[in-house]
């Protein structure tokens, strides 16, 4: 008897006809032979969706779209009928974030020796930037590729939004069902979804080369894009801001690497009043809270990273707690999600190996993802993101005939899949496991009669064989193939038999030797439990997320505190001078008195006594706790390029320089360009995200440069203009007369970034910090200056200064500068260090500032360099690293100095401020103690324990059979006013770029 007569009828006339019965208009090489693709699926546990399940229930299929579902349906004579007994029916998974259908984005980039490209190599009226593609129609493009279609299909599925994921504004997404038919027939809608991102991809073009330049590159298409619907008709054709604005009622989804780039994909969707969807990266549970108040959907990926192999301890000695801390955490993500109320979808993309697909929503549902939500979010939830909830996500009629039969809960480790169904067509998955032995049998053996029970699935049988006793009874099955072995007090009997779908019969031999015929008759099959829920196992206990999430962050983000500083020397920087044995009370974020005696009783105490205290550190001239580089080198003009777009709150360079003292710090652009980025002040609130970290109400910066960087003397390869000084001052000339220009055009003019930038220049509304070195260089920035009108606030570097600082007094430029560094470029040659202390005596405001992350930590004492070398007083060489900067920054009401109303700024030191052995006890930010070298000392103990824990874990993880990687080296990229972010390693790169410690 053949087996599965039924099933396999039913699938013989699936083979033969699709089920897209429509008016063709594609010739067919064949005869006519038009077929109803009628079928009716019964007596199956049907989940039309997440909160809705239907138990013995029929499915009916007509022309590939559901036509009814329900219990108790009539069932047309002319359909097809297939038993589902003990299945479960799914709607079919659909991915809203795929390349399926795409090839893969071939080359890009450029090397670091090759020559410039300003202009795009894309032929017709496009975009002047290749990376802006947003009239790419993917339908056009998309082509049926059975072979990745099959792997999709096997982790359940049906459909996908498709593009081919190449630039920053991407065009339009496709969705297609992953059915084996031609294009035409499996495109369900020609433009799904706008898509974006920050990578410029595949573009050889220079600019962008930096975060910040994408982020303003896309700044500036929505700002053409609405221009564009008004302009004059002499502007001629541009298709795509044609197609930008045309795709503008779509889904807008954007592509994202990390939690903080969600947040400024959602920041640049709420200047224009756009709301993402949100591609996610994985670790946005480190910063839930900031991720709900996006508001926006997310697209989340299931690549868990592996376990590395860390038996070597040297490996380990290279990787820091974060990324050990992720790899732990990580699948806790979708959990965090959940939690919160933020709707999500899953996505496949970004898995190496997508078998792995389904175990790791498993492994999500361990870490308190529900399975409601699993299904939801691989369903509805895209449906809803693609607008196509009247095609596909739930098993309703009318749509399309997208569903998963399974041998069970689809969430439960032992079920499978056994088909998917698409469009109504059938697509084997694990079909050996349509029938199921399942059930209670009567079971002869020679001349008894005992029952037998079979409960699970296919290859995870349990069975017992019933009569006086109960015996376990072993099961193997191959094909039709079943084996039975027992073992009573006569020993162990063996049975052989053949299924022919109901029934298993044949022959076998007891213990005693002899040989039987037997037969078991199926008398009830296994009915499918609707209330069977996957049981996740409970996970291990894990660490906490910590903020920052560094080595070290903590669980709780440091709060304001009433602080009494107790019987310490104060320096005021005020006409009060250096005060022996007085108090300092911080309240509500200030300073709010200063003398001897105070009292506080809700105040923490800190003793001062033999201890100093003055105003936090300032750093003029810094490049830390930004991202994605820290320069926009592809052009000679970037005004419009902005630091505050990249701040990076997690940088570690912060916690170190708090240990130094410092409280706030200017981020500048870096020096590649004659007109850089503008300029972010920040204060070092450790913990806090990119916005809080932001200093407030203070009058915006830019950074300009002049001199060997500007002009690319280290990459001679390099046809950017300029190519000399003079050069250079050309180009300062040009960008202000046409800022100028473009002033005159009035109301109703295309909004350019980069001039409006330089208006604010000449407006006296933005300031510049200029990077300079040599006497001839600076007399020429401040002629510039002189003939548009505005004034170079600050000269840094300036390692000339000294010879110029009677024009720098007369033009009103203050002078940053380092303290003794000398001899390491053509350009510095002649530096000193009496510099500072003569510009100061020539009536200069001067600070001493890094350019440097590890500088940075010893400010006071390259402050205190000035005495040594210049005989400058100690109080104004204090200065020069607090309140001199401070008046450079425009913010000296607020911090700089201890007075009374001023930002609770101030520094706690163990010795002399100016000495080399003192030492940071406590920086205080606004009130908050950010830095505490005693709690310091626990936190470093408490993270080598961290750290040998998860490297104890992650060894466990590989002795019980878990794959594992490489051990990976964890590293910073330590930013430099030369590094182009763009090309291949430069010299500078090289050397900035270092494994670090970052724990």
């Amino acid at each position: 008897m053949y087996k599965f007569t039924l099933r396999w009828l039913a699938f013989i006339l699936l083979c033969v006809t699709s089920p897209l019965i429509a008016q063709q208009t594609y010739p067919a090489n064949d005869i006519a032979n038009p077929r109803s693709g009628y079928y009716a699926f019964t007596n199956a546990t049907i989940v039309k969706d997440a909160k809705t399940t239907l138990t013995n229930a029929t499915l009916l299929v007509k022309q590939g779209k559901i036509e009814a579902v329900g219990t108790n349906l009539p069932i047309p004579k002319e359909a097809v009928i297939i038993n589902c007994q003990g299945k479960f029916l799914y709607p079919s998974f659909i991915d809203a974030y795929s390349d399926y259908g795409f090839d893969a984005p071939q080359g890009g980039g450029s090397s670091y020796r090759s020559p410039s490209q300003m202009i795009s190599k894309t032929q017709g009226p496009y975009s002047w930037n290749q990376a802006l593609k947003s009239e790419l129609s993917h339908a056009k493009l998309f082509n049926v590729d059975d072979s990745k279609a099959k792997d999709l299909r096997k982790i359940g599925f049906g459909s996908v939004a498709s593009h081919q994921m190449d630039g920053i504004s991407r065009g339009t997404s496709v969705f297609v069902s992953l059915a084996k038919e031609k294009e035409n027939l499996v495109i369900l809608k020609e433009h799904a979804a706008a898509q974006f991102s920050f990578d410029k991809g595949t573009s050889t073009q220079d600019y962008p080369s930096s975060l910040m330049g994408s982020i303003a590159l896309l700044r500036q298409q929505y700002l053409d894009a609405t221009w564009y619907k008004t302009k004059p008709v002499q502007e001629g054709l541009n298709l795509s801001l044609q197609s930008f604005n045309a795709n503008s009622s779509l889904p807008q989804i954007f592509e994202t690497n990390d939690k903080w780039s969600a947040l400024r994909a959602d920041k640049i969707g709420d200047e224009f009043g756009v709301q993402y969807i949100i591609k996610g990266s994985g670790n946005e549970y480190q910063r839930i809270d900031e991720i709900k108040s996006t508001k926006a959907t997310f697209i989340l990926p299931l690549n868990f990273p592996q376990a590395m192999d860390l038996e070597d301890p040297t490996d380990a000695r290279f990787v820091n707690v974060a990324d050990l801390k992720h790899w732990e955490l990580a699948p806790t993500n979708l959990g965090a999600f959940e939690k919160a109320g933020i709707a999500f979808a899953l996505t496949s993309n970004g898995l190496k190996d997508q078998s792995s697909f389904l175990a790791n929503v498993r492994k999500a549902m361990q870490y308190g993802l529900t399975e409601q939500k699993a299904l939801e979010a691989l369903t509805q939830t895209p449906a809803q993101i693609l607008q196509v909830a009247d095609q596909v996500g739930t098993l309703d009629a009318g749509k399309w005939a997208n569903f998963l039969i399974t041998s069970g809960p689809i969430f439960n480790e032992k079920s499978v899949i056994i088909e998917n169904w698409i469009q109504g067509a059938s697509y084997a998955i694990q079909s050996d496991n349509w029938n199921t032995l399942a059930g209670t049998y009567r079971l002869q053996i020679g001349k008894e009669e005992k029952s037998l029970v079979i409960k699970g699935n296919p290859g995870s049988y349990k069975v017992t064989m019933i009569a006086k006793d109960t015996t376990q009874v072993d099961l193997s099955q191959k094909e039709s193939l079943v084996n039975l072995s027992f073992t009573n007090k006569s020993g162990k009997s063996r049975l052989s038999g053949n299924w022919n779908g109901t029934d298993i019969g044949g022959t076998g031999q007891l213990a005693t030797g002899e040989w039987i015929s037997w037969k078991a008759v199926r008398t009830a099959a296994a009915t499918a439990d609707s209330s069977a829920k996957a049981k996740p196992a409970k996970p291990e206990v894990i660490g906490d997320v910590v903020f920052p999430f560094t080595g070290f962050g903590k669980k709780t983000i440091a709060k304001q505190e009433t602080i009494l500083i107790k019987n310490a020397t104060v320096w005021t920087n005020e006409k009060s001078g250096v005060l022996a044995g007085t108090d300092v009370l911080l309240k509500g974020g200030k300073i709010t008195a200063i003398g001897k005696g105070l009292k506080d009783v809700s105040a923490r105490v800190i003793d001062g006594t033999g201890k100093h205290v003055t105003a936090g550190i300032i750093d003029e001239h810094s490049h830390v706790g930004a991202t994605g580089g820290i320069n926009e080198c592809s052009q000679s003009v970037t005004a419009e390029a902005r630091i505050a777009d990249v701040i990076d709150p997690e940088d570690v360079d912060i916690y170190r320089q708090l240990s130094g003292g410092v409280t706030a710090s200017h981020i500048l652009h870096g020096s590649c360009n004659t007109i850089g980025g503008q300029t972010q002040l920040l204060k070092f609130r450790w913990g806090k995200n990119a916005e809080d970290l932001k200093f407030g109400n203070w009058d915006p910066f830019i950074k300009f440069a002049l001199g060997e960087n500007v002009k690319r003397s280290y990459n001679t390869a390099n046809n950017r203009f300029p190519d000399t000084r003079m050069g250079v001052e050309q180009v300062l000339t040009d960008a202000f007369t046409r800022a100028r220009d473009y002033e005159k055009l009035g109301p109703g003019k295309r909004i350019d970034l980069e001039l409006e930038t330089l208006l604010e220049i000449l407006n006296k509304k933005r300031f510049i910090t200029c990077h300079s070195y040599v006497q001839s260089e600076i007399n020429q920035i401040l002629k510039v200056a002189d003939k548009f009108g505005f004034t170079v606030n600050t000269l840094t570097h300036i390692l000339e200064g000294y010879k110029v600082a009677d024009k720098m007094k007369a033009h009103g430029a203050n002078g940053s500068t380092f303290a003794d560094w000398w001899n390491y470029k053509m350009e510095v040659l002649d530096a000193i260090p009496q510099n500072a202390y003569l510009m100061q005596k020539n009536g200069v405001n001067v600070a001493i500032n890094s350019d440097d992350a590890e500088m940075a930590r010893r400010l006071n004492q390259e402050a205190a360099k000035s005495v040594k070398y210049a005989g400058m007083s100690e109080e104004d060489a204090l200065k020069m690293v607090t309140l001199n900067p401070a008046k450079m920054l425009h913010v000296a009401d607020r911090v700089g100095s201890i007075k009374e109303g001023k930002d609770a700024d101030v520094v706690v030191w163990s010795a002399h401020p100016l000495s080399i052995y003192a030492k940071s006890e406590q920086t205080i930010v606004d009130g908050t103690v950010v830095f505490d070298r005693a709690e310091d000392a626990k936190l470093q103990e408490a993270l080598k324990a961290e750290k040998q824990r998860l490297v104890m874990k992650m060894l466990g993880a590989k002795k019980g059979g878990m794959a594992t990687r490489p051990a990976t080296p964890s590293y910073k990229a330590e930013n430099m006013c030369e590094e182009d972010h763009n090309h291949e390693r430069s010299l500078w790169e090289r050397i900035s770029h270092r494994f670090v410690n970052i724990d």
